[in-house]
Protein backbone atom coordinates (compact mmCIF):
# COMPACT_ATOMS: atom_id res chain seq x y z
CA UNK A 1 0.00 0.00 0.00
CA UNK A 2 1.01 3.50 -0.61
CA UNK A 3 0.22 6.44 1.40
CA UNK A 4 0.44 9.97 0.09
CA UNK A 5 -0.27 12.71 2.61
CA UNK A 6 -1.86 15.32 0.19
CA UNK A 7 -2.95 17.69 2.40
CA UNK A 8 -1.09 18.46 6.20
CA UNK A 9 -2.26 22.00 7.02
CA UNK A 10 -5.29 22.75 9.43
CA UNK A 11 -7.64 25.94 9.55
CA UNK A 12 -4.80 28.27 10.09
CA UNK A 13 -3.61 28.99 6.14
CA UNK A 14 -0.13 28.26 4.76
CA UNK A 15 1.52 28.58 1.99
CA UNK A 16 2.84 25.45 1.98
CA UNK A 17 0.45 23.17 3.56
CA UNK A 18 -3.23 22.24 1.95
CA UNK A 19 -6.46 21.39 3.89
CA UNK A 20 -6.44 17.65 5.44
CA UNK A 21 -6.51 15.04 2.91
CA UNK A 22 -5.09 11.90 2.48
CA UNK A 23 -4.33 9.61 -0.13
CA UNK A 24 -4.20 5.66 0.12
CA UNK A 25 -3.13 3.51 -3.08
CA UNK A 26 -4.46 0.00 -2.00
CA UNK A 27 -4.56 -2.58 -4.74
CA UNK A 28 -6.68 -1.42 -7.20
CA UNK A 29 -8.27 1.01 -4.86
CA UNK A 30 -7.91 4.64 -4.89
CA UNK A 31 -9.31 5.81 -1.46
CA UNK A 32 -9.14 9.81 -0.51
CA UNK A 33 -9.63 10.60 2.96
CA UNK A 34 -11.37 13.64 4.33
CA UNK A 35 -10.86 16.55 1.27
CA UNK A 36 -9.71 20.01 3.35
CA UNK A 37 -8.71 23.02 0.95
CA UNK A 38 -6.79 22.81 -2.15
CA UNK A 39 -7.46 18.67 -2.26
CA UNK A 40 -7.74 18.49 -6.28
CA UNK A 41 -4.82 20.53 -7.01
CA UNK A 42 -3.08 17.82 -4.77
CA UNK A 43 -5.11 15.00 -5.79
CA UNK A 44 -3.68 16.51 -9.47
CA UNK A 45 -0.19 16.47 -8.44
CA UNK A 46 -0.42 12.72 -7.37
CA UNK A 47 -1.90 11.54 -10.45
CA UNK A 48 -5.43 11.33 -9.39
CA UNK A 49 -8.22 13.10 -10.92
CA UNK A 50 -11.61 13.05 -9.27
CA UNK A 51 -13.24 10.38 -11.79
CA UNK A 52 -10.67 7.76 -10.51
CA UNK A 53 -11.37 7.35 -6.79
CA UNK A 54 -12.26 4.09 -5.98
CA UNK A 55 -13.91 5.58 -2.46
CA UNK A 56 -14.44 9.02 -0.45
CA UNK A 57 -13.92 8.31 3.55
CA UNK A 58 -14.96 11.35 5.73
CA UNK A 59 -13.98 11.00 9.45
CA UNK A 60 -15.79 13.98 10.79
CA UNK A 61 -17.68 17.38 9.83
CA UNK A 62 -15.61 19.65 10.56
CA UNK A 63 -15.18 22.33 7.66
CA UNK A 64 -11.33 21.82 7.20
CA UNK A 65 -11.99 18.52 6.27
CA UNK A 66 -14.55 18.87 4.01
CA UNK A 67 -14.49 22.46 2.92
CA UNK A 68 -13.10 21.21 -1.11
CA UNK A 69 -16.06 18.44 -1.05
CA UNK A 70 -17.93 20.37 -3.64
CA UNK A 71 -14.87 20.30 -6.14
CA UNK A 72 -14.41 16.86 -5.99
CA UNK A 73 -17.59 16.10 -6.60
CA UNK A 74 -18.16 18.89 -9.25
CA UNK A 75 -14.43 17.83 -10.75
CA UNK A 76 -15.67 13.88 -10.57
CA UNK A 77 -18.78 15.00 -12.44
CA UNK A 78 -18.07 17.59 -15.35
CA UNK A 79 -14.90 14.91 -16.12
CA UNK A 80 -16.70 11.74 -16.39
CA UNK A 81 -17.99 10.75 -19.72
CA UNK A 82 -20.70 8.63 -18.16
CA UNK A 83 -22.70 8.93 -15.24
CA UNK A 84 -20.35 8.11 -12.41
CA UNK A 85 -21.79 8.69 -8.94
CA UNK A 86 -19.19 9.30 -6.07
CA UNK A 87 -19.21 6.80 -3.61
CA UNK A 88 -18.49 8.39 -0.08
CA UNK A 89 -18.47 6.72 3.68
CA UNK A 90 -18.78 8.63 6.57
CA UNK A 91 -20.28 9.48 10.21
CA UNK A 92 -23.80 10.37 10.86
CA UNK A 93 -24.64 13.39 9.40
CA UNK A 94 -22.56 12.71 5.78
CA UNK A 95 -26.00 11.82 3.90
CA UNK A 96 -27.40 15.45 4.85
CA UNK A 97 -24.31 17.46 4.30
CA UNK A 98 -23.78 15.50 0.83
CA UNK A 99 -27.34 16.28 -0.16
CA UNK A 100 -26.67 19.69 0.99
CA UNK A 101 -23.95 20.70 -0.60
CA UNK A 102 -25.81 19.71 -4.32
CA UNK A 103 -28.28 22.28 -3.02
CA UNK A 104 -26.08 24.57 -2.75
CA UNK A 105 -24.63 23.84 -6.36
CA UNK A 106 -28.01 23.84 -8.18
CA UNK A 107 -27.14 27.22 -10.17
CA UNK A 108 -23.71 25.64 -11.65
CA UNK A 109 -25.25 22.31 -12.01
CA UNK A 110 -28.03 23.94 -14.19
CA UNK A 111 -25.88 26.25 -16.14
CA UNK A 112 -23.21 23.12 -16.84
CA UNK A 113 -26.70 21.11 -17.98
CA UNK A 114 -27.53 23.98 -20.28
CA UNK A 115 -24.74 24.26 -22.06
CA UNK A 116 -23.13 20.95 -22.90
CA UNK A 117 -25.15 18.27 -24.60
CA UNK A 118 -23.27 15.17 -23.96
CA UNK A 119 -23.98 15.99 -19.75
CA UNK A 120 -27.50 15.27 -19.82
CA UNK A 121 -27.23 13.73 -15.87
CA UNK A 122 -26.61 15.54 -12.24
CA UNK A 123 -24.01 15.06 -10.02
CA UNK A 124 -24.30 12.21 -7.25
CA UNK A 125 -23.12 9.99 -4.58
CA UNK A 126 -23.48 6.87 -3.12
CA UNK A 127 -23.62 7.90 0.35
CA UNK A 128 -23.49 5.44 3.47
CA UNK A 129 -22.97 6.54 7.63
CA UNK A 130 -21.05 4.35 9.53
CA UNK A 131 -20.18 4.49 13.14
CA UNK A 132 -17.96 1.37 13.47
CA UNK A 133 -17.37 -2.13 11.68
CA UNK A 134 -16.58 -2.89 8.21
CA UNK A 135 -17.04 0.24 6.03
CA UNK A 136 -16.20 -1.26 2.81
CA UNK A 137 -14.76 -4.63 0.98
CA UNK A 138 -13.95 -5.71 -2.62
CA UNK A 139 -10.61 -7.08 -4.46
CA UNK A 140 -8.90 -8.10 -1.32
CA UNK A 141 -9.24 -4.56 -0.08
CA UNK A 142 -11.10 -3.99 3.65
CA UNK A 143 -12.22 -0.99 5.00
CA UNK A 144 -13.11 -0.70 8.77
CA UNK A 145 -14.06 2.31 10.97
CA UNK A 146 -14.15 2.86 14.31
CA UNK A 147 -15.70 5.74 16.68
CA UNK A 148 -13.07 8.36 17.88
CA UNK A 149 -12.82 11.31 20.19
CA UNK A 150 -13.25 14.71 18.97
CA UNK A 151 -16.01 16.06 20.98
CA UNK A 152 -17.68 18.59 20.78
CA UNK A 153 -17.51 17.51 17.51
CA UNK A 154 -19.40 14.16 17.08
CA UNK A 155 -20.25 11.71 15.61
CA UNK A 156 -16.22 10.96 14.58
CA UNK A 157 -14.66 8.14 13.00
CA UNK A 158 -11.06 6.02 11.87
CA UNK A 159 -10.18 4.01 9.47
CA UNK A 160 -8.27 0.94 8.87
CA UNK A 161 -7.53 -0.28 5.77
CA UNK A 162 -5.79 -3.55 5.35
CA UNK A 163 -4.86 -5.03 2.24
CA UNK A 164 -1.66 -7.18 0.85
CA UNK A 165 -1.38 -8.28 4.37
CA UNK A 166 -0.78 -4.67 5.35
CA UNK A 167 -2.29 -2.06 7.66
CA UNK A 168 -2.47 1.50 7.46
CA UNK A 169 -4.64 3.10 9.99
CA UNK A 170 -5.81 7.24 9.20
CA UNK A 171 -7.07 9.06 11.84
CA UNK A 172 -8.78 12.13 12.09
CA UNK A 173 -9.20 14.85 14.93
CA UNK A 174 -9.18 12.91 17.99
CA UNK A 175 -8.01 12.33 21.51
CA UNK A 176 -6.64 8.70 22.15
CA UNK A 177 -9.54 6.48 23.05
CA UNK A 178 -10.40 2.79 22.37
CA UNK A 179 -11.57 2.91 19.26
CA UNK A 180 -8.40 4.31 18.03
CA UNK A 181 -6.23 1.83 19.76
CA UNK A 182 -8.52 -0.39 17.80
CA UNK A 183 -7.96 0.92 14.74
CA UNK A 184 -4.01 1.33 15.01
CA UNK A 185 -3.60 -1.87 16.10
CA UNK A 186 -0.69 -3.89 14.48
CA UNK A 187 -0.56 -1.01 11.99
CA UNK A 188 2.47 -0.63 9.61
CA UNK A 189 1.62 3.13 9.04
CA UNK A 190 -0.57 4.70 11.07
CA UNK A 191 -1.67 8.61 10.30
CA UNK A 192 -2.56 11.15 13.16
CA UNK A 193 -3.55 14.28 13.41
CA UNK A 194 -0.98 16.33 15.97
CA UNK A 195 -0.45 19.84 17.83
CA UNK A 196 2.29 20.75 20.04
CA UNK A 197 0.63 22.25 23.14
CA UNK A 198 3.41 24.47 24.29
CA UNK A 199 3.64 26.06 21.20
CA UNK A 200 -0.33 27.20 21.24
CA UNK A 201 -0.09 28.08 24.82
CA UNK A 202 2.48 30.89 24.21
CA UNK A 203 -0.14 32.59 22.04
CA UNK A 204 -2.29 34.55 24.24
CA UNK A 205 -5.55 33.64 22.19
CA UNK A 206 -8.28 31.67 24.06
CA UNK A 207 -9.83 30.53 20.59
CA UNK A 208 -6.29 28.87 19.72
CA UNK A 209 -6.08 27.48 22.96
CA UNK A 210 -9.45 25.58 22.81
CA UNK A 211 -8.21 23.33 20.16
CA UNK A 212 -5.78 21.46 22.96
CA UNK A 213 -8.86 19.84 24.70
CA UNK A 214 -10.12 17.31 21.36
CA UNK A 215 -6.47 16.63 19.26
CA UNK A 216 -3.90 14.83 20.39
CA UNK A 217 -0.30 15.77 21.21
CA UNK A 218 2.48 14.82 19.16
CA UNK A 219 3.32 12.69 22.59
CA UNK A 220 -0.12 11.53 22.74
CA UNK A 221 0.02 10.31 19.18
CA UNK A 222 3.60 8.61 20.53
CA UNK A 223 2.29 6.75 23.38
CA UNK A 224 -0.84 5.42 20.95
CA UNK A 225 1.62 4.37 18.47
CA UNK A 226 3.17 2.79 20.94
CA UNK A 227 0.42 0.81 22.80
CA UNK A 228 -0.80 -0.32 19.30
CA UNK A 229 2.29 -1.87 17.71
CA UNK A 230 2.60 0.25 15.21
CA UNK A 231 5.53 0.68 12.77
CA UNK A 232 5.47 4.20 11.40
CA UNK A 233 4.10 6.98 12.83
CA UNK A 234 3.32 10.00 10.69
CA UNK A 235 2.32 13.39 12.09
CA UNK A 236 -0.35 15.34 9.79
CA UNK A 237 -2.58 18.69 9.99
CA UNK A 238 0.53 20.22 12.20
CA UNK A 239 -0.62 22.88 14.29
CA UNK A 240 1.25 25.24 14.26
CA UNK A 241 2.82 24.71 11.11
CA UNK A 242 6.24 23.72 11.87
CA UNK A 243 9.16 26.12 11.45
CA UNK A 244 11.78 25.12 8.58
CA UNK A 245 14.12 23.38 10.43
CA UNK A 246 12.08 22.50 13.85
CA UNK A 247 10.29 19.21 12.61
CA UNK A 248 13.48 17.22 14.57
CA UNK A 249 10.97 18.93 17.62
CA UNK A 250 8.16 17.40 16.55
CA UNK A 251 9.81 13.90 16.42
CA UNK A 252 11.35 14.19 19.73
CA UNK A 253 8.34 14.45 21.34
CA UNK A 254 6.76 11.92 19.66
CA UNK A 255 9.34 9.79 20.43
CA UNK A 256 9.88 10.37 24.13
CA UNK A 257 6.36 7.76 23.70
CA UNK A 258 7.63 5.42 20.94
CA UNK A 259 10.49 4.10 19.30
CA UNK A 260 9.62 3.08 15.66
CA UNK A 261 9.96 5.09 12.75
CA UNK A 262 8.42 8.75 12.82
CA UNK A 263 7.65 11.29 9.97
CA UNK A 264 6.67 14.88 10.00
CA UNK A 265 4.64 14.87 6.80
CA UNK A 266 4.64 17.53 4.10
CA UNK A 267 2.18 17.93 1.12
CA UNK A 268 2.49 14.72 -1.57
CA UNK A 269 5.19 12.86 0.24
CA UNK A 270 4.70 9.09 -0.17
CA UNK A 271 5.19 6.63 2.56
CA UNK A 272 4.33 2.71 1.28
CA UNK A 273 4.32 -0.41 2.96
Amino acid sequence: MEVVTLGTGSPIPDANRAGAATLVRAGNATLLIDCGRAVVMRLVAAGVFPPMLTQLLITHLHSDHINNFNDVLTTRWIMSPVDNPLPVIGPSGTAAFVDQTIAMLKDDIHYRLEHHNDLNWNPSCTTQEITSGVAWEAEGVRVTAAPTDHRPVSPSIGFRIEADGAVVAIAGDTIPCAGLDEICAGADIYVQTVLRPELIKAVPSPRLQDVLDYHSSCAQAGATAARAGVKTLVLTHLVPAPAPGTESEWIAEAASEFAGEIIVAADLQSIST
